[in-house]
């Protein structure tokens, strides 16, 4: 069954491996990619032939309602490795939204950036959370840091 882009979250990673909303978003970007593909054609074949090479995993840019409070937050986190979650799904009590990635749980580690957009006569102004992957995708919400380990600094703000 089809799931709606309603209860869709970016997560960061706190202290004790807890993960925390970071903001809300507008769209968020795929969640991985097609691998390049290493040309295996000899002079024998009659059509080309190929095995996947490197998944493509390019920057993951995120859009969401500017507001002061929220774009120091986040600018704050510029230039440190960092812990990041899509999380598809949460649950809502009272009007309060609580996510809990009950749909899925995709997590990442990456370089934080962020700048304020453009805008025009009556428009919303937004702004565009860039995040440099720096680890492969979990599926299952985790982050396989490997050499990284040590550089990685969780988010307290």
């Amino acid at each position: 069954m089809a799931i709606s882009s309603y209860k869709v979250f970016l997560m960061g990673l706190g202290e004790s491996n807890a993960w925390n909303k970071l903001l809300d978003i507008k769209d968020f970007p795929d969640l991985g990619g097609a691998p390049e593909m290493l040309d295996t054609t000899t002079l024998s074949d009659k059509a080309r032939t190929y095995i996947p090479g490197i998944q493509e995993n390019e920057a993951m840019s995120f859009t969401a309602n500017y507001t002061k409070a929220d774009f120091d937050k986040l600018y704050a986190l510029r230039g440190s490795l960092r812990g990041f979650a899509v999380w598809l799904g949460g649950t809502e009590s009272s009007g309060t939204l609580v996510p809990t990635g009950a749909q899925g749980k995709y997590a990442f580690g990456g370089y934080l950036d962020v700048y304020v957009n453009g805008a025009g006569v009556n428009e919303v102004v937004d702004m565009t959370i860039t995040i440099a992957p720096t680890t492969e995708i979990g599926v299952d919400g985790s982050i396989d840091w490997r050499e990284n380990a040590d550089n990685y600094l969780p988010i307290t703000t």
